[in-house]
């Protein structure tokens, strides 16, 4: 749409807001009557051609063929259209025949509503507009606003009208419907200090997705197409692409294909403005569905040629995860996947990222509807735009991490273009256009394209909301022409575009879990077998309850009880109730009491020498133990060495236990590490003198780290390398391997700025001498 022509329309009918709603409606709700007129009026345009064929077919079934329910077919036929009105009336009759009477009025323009076939009486329904009519009719506008709408000088059709001077009026296509609603919705937010929160896809980038996903099959394209939109908003990226494929002055010109449009939006306005402009184009609109497309899949079994989309980002799903997860089970198929482990062990994976973004959600609702090879020679072709965070958040073994690594490892993503920021209206932030196929062509089997084209643009001369720049239509030839020829560019300057080609394989790490052992040292001290009195769990409660209550706690604690709660209360300690219950039970304080006596008995034996080596402590203790037979289970046991024990770099390992390897055992073992019998020091096994027994320690934990190496690289050998040198105790811990993918567009395409020399620094600080009365040169001592 002509940028004029669209801020004309856009202040005509904010116009309307303010001459007419101004005493009505709070500024903030001008939406929630502007909004549905437009679509009311775009619809009532369309049908006023032919209301005296609709109205002949009424009579013709009412009168002549004595139909006592009206054959929907038949009226759509006469309104050359999916939908239909039945009433009398048109806006503009309304307004030509309204007299005084807001109450009558109302009560026409109520018989106008009713008298929409039923897919329209939803949009009217999703709008709330019959509440909004009595509204005005109540505060006498309902007739101004008519007006306004059905002025000659306003076009909300898809066709070329004359003005009131005879001028013509551009058509509004189903785009340009969006641009102007997406216009209104940011103005009325301003003025409601809200966001807007939808990110409306700008024209050039539709028109940059349409071009990757079918140029490179234009030649072969099926014959009848389904195209899919999981978050359709207004419906401009499934019209825009249906343009494109059948456009006969255009590069395709698949003008005999049957292309079938299909979206889900949760946004009833939205919803409305889509499902509007679909009957105004002759499409499905029952293919078009309202709600949220995560909670429910309402294309259940049904796969697509194409899918194009701009899903929400950085927006919580928190309150859909009922219907995804059960407790820590995944239960909705979509987002239920496979992977193997780093022993090539399939097993179930977590494909459920953070509840704060549920982009990637919407990526695998696309591609758990793509269309099998054996269904479709083509298979299915994808384009959906994503932040940055659907690149690199989340750890190996997370919920991001597995959807990347399930897309890459399955060869679907074909490539992913950067974009400039500032190119959308909503938002600012640099965005990313994801490229799947599960068709490959055999140049592209395994390997994955990204494409900077983020300094590639041109500046708008007025800001739209945040977008200040746009693609110009050689930008959006070059980057398609990059992508198609699966080019590799340097970039030299600080513009233009750069693309690099990878393997599937340098996407993927293997991060390893590096141990080091356990060192402690061991003391009994009335201090620290004073902190057995209490629960390790409910430590400051008890506290603050045995120093108020002391020895009195243990003989009635249920005289105490309110008291202690009360006070927790208010310090916002925040117990659950298992918590609360055991911390006001006397079996708590009994269990602790005992731990503490038993301690002391230990204490007492043993004395308070320092042992530097926790083994030797240990078979101490547990002779002391067996001697006194103390009642101590293991768990007593252990909260008591914990207690006694610290950690300290110069004492003794803590030793684990001894394993014996030998025999089919050591070859087992030597398998599952992949290594040598030299190398098992490297993976926790330390020989001994005793041949076949090999001593494992206890782990650190405060000391555990972990490595993200390279999948092309060596374990072992980034161990040797990057590890060992530095740590010589430490070791892999194999079993804890996991595998992630990531993808750093910042990494790949960085350009290092060198520093400027110290005499072109030094001259810029003379200059500013001059400037600075002799300042600079006081202090520089020149």
């Amino acid at each position: 749409m002509n940028q004029s022509v669209h801020n004309k329309l856009v202040s005509f009918i904010w116009s309307i807001a303010d001459d007419c709603l101004r005493d009505v409606y709070v500024r903030g709700k001008y939406r929630d009557v502007i909004l549905p007129m437009v679509v009311l009026r775009r619809l009532d345009a369309l049908l006023e051609p032919t209301k005296d064929a609709v109205m002949e077919e009424l009579a013709f079934q009412r009168d002549e063929a004595g139909f006592t329910e009206w054959d929907e077919n038949g009226l759509r036929e006469a309104s050359n259209y999916v939908f239909y009105n039945t009433s009398e009336w048109t806006l503009q009759r309304l307004h030509n025949t309204a007299s005084n009477s807001q109450q009558r009025l109302q009560a026409d323009f109520e018989d106008y509503l009713n008298g929409f076939s039923g897919n329209v009486k939803e949009i009217i329904e999703k709008f709330k507009l019959k509440s909004q009519i009595r509204h005005m009719a109540a505060k006498d506008v309902l007739l101004d606003v008519l007006e306004k709408f059905t002025s000659p000088d306003i076009n909300l059709t898809p066709f070329e009208k004359l003005d009131s001077n005879g001028r013509k009026l551009p058509e509004l296509s189903n785009l340009g419907m969006g641009y102007v609603f997406e216009e209104l919705i940011r103005k009325f937010n301003e003025e409601n200090n809200e966001e807007a929160g939808e990110h409306f896809t700008p024209r050039e980038v539709i028109d940059l997705m349409t071009h990757i996903i079918f140029d490179p099959i234009k030649n072969n394209l099926p014959p009848v197409m389904t195209i899919y939109d999981p978050a359709c908003g207004s419906g401009g990226m499934l019209t825009e692409s249906q343009n494109f494929i059948v456009d006969p002055d255009g590069e395709i010109k698949a003008v005999n294909s049957d292309v079938y449009l299909y979206g889900k939006e949760i946004n009833d306005e939205t919803y409305a403005i889509c499902k509007s402009d679909m009957m105004i184009k002759g499409n499905n609109p029952e293919n078009i569905r309202v709600g949220s497309t995560l909670s429910t899949d309402e294309f259940a079994g049904t796969t697509f040629d194409f899918m194009l989309s701009n899903p929400p980002y950085g927006k919580s799903w928190a309150s859909e995860q009922k219907n995804i997860k059960d407790g820590k089970d995944v239960i909705d198929p979509r987002f239920q996947i496979q992977l193997k482990n780093y022993w090539g062990i399939a097993e179930d994976a977590d494909a459920i990222p953070r509840s704060s973004d549920g982009q990637l959600l919407f990526l695998m609702e696309m591609v758990s509807k793509m269309k099998p090879l054996s269904q479709s020679a083509t298979g299915t072709r994808i384009a959906s735009v994503h932040n940055g965070s659907s690149l690199f958040t989340g750890d190996a073994g997370g919920g991001e991490s597995n959807i990347r690594r399930y897309i890459i490892e399955n060869d679907w993503l074909e490539a992913i273009v950067q974009l400039p920021n500032n190119l959308f209206y909503n938002t600012g932030i640099t965005t990313y256009i994801w490229i799947l196929s599960n068709n490959k062509t055999a140049n592209r089997k395994g390997k994955v394209q990204l494409i900077d084209a983020g300094q590639l643009y041109r500046k708008l001369r007025k800001n739209l909301g945040n977008k200040n720049c746009e693609f110009a239509p050689e930008h959006i030839t070059e980057i398609v022409q990059t992508y198609t020829d699966l080019k590799a560019i340097e970039r030299t300057t600080d513009e233009g575009i750069a693309a690099k080609v990878f393997d599937n394989s340098d996407f993927g790490y293997h991060k390893v879990t590096i141990e080091r052992p356990k060192r402690l040292k061991a003391q009994f001290t009335a201090e620290r077998i004073s902190a057995l009195r209490y629960d390790k769990g409910l430590k400051e409660a008890m506290v603050h309850a045995y120093e108020t209550y002391g020895e009195a706690i243990y003989k009635d604690i249920e005289k105490h009880k309110k008291e202690i709660l009360d006070w927790c209360e208010k310090n916002e300690l925040n117990l659950n109730a298992a918590n609360q219950k055991k911390l006001v039970a006397k079996a708590t304080w009994d269990k602790q009491a005992l731990l503490l006596e038993q301690a002391s008995i230990l204490a007492k034996i043993i004395s308070d020498e320092v042992f530097n080596d926790f083994n030797l402590f240990k078979q101490k203790v547990d002779t002391v133990i067996k001697d006194q037979k103390l009642k101590l289970g293991a768990s007593e046991k252990n909260a008591i060495l914990n207690a006694v024990s610290w950690y300290d770099a110069d004492a003794e390992k803590v030793i684990k236990g001894t394993a014996k390897l030998t025999g089919d055992k050591l070859e087992k073992v030597l398998e599952h590490l992949n290594c040598k019998e030299s190398e098992l020091a490297d993976y926790g096994y330390y020989s001994t003198t005793k041949k076949g027994d090999y001593l494992t320690y206890e782990t650190e934990s405060d000391l555990r780290d972990t490595e993200n190496i390279p999948l092309k690289e060596n374990i072992h050998s980034y161990f040797l390398k990057e590890v060992q040198p530095h740590v010589a105790e430490a070791w892999i811990n194999l079993d804890a391997t996991k595998i992630g993918y990531e993808i750093s567009f910042n990494k790949y395409f960085y350009q290092h700025k060198p520093l400027r020399e110290i005499e072109e620094v030094t001259a810029d600080i003379l200059a500013l001498e001059k400037e600075s009365d002799g300042l600079i040169a006081e202090i520089l001592n020149f």
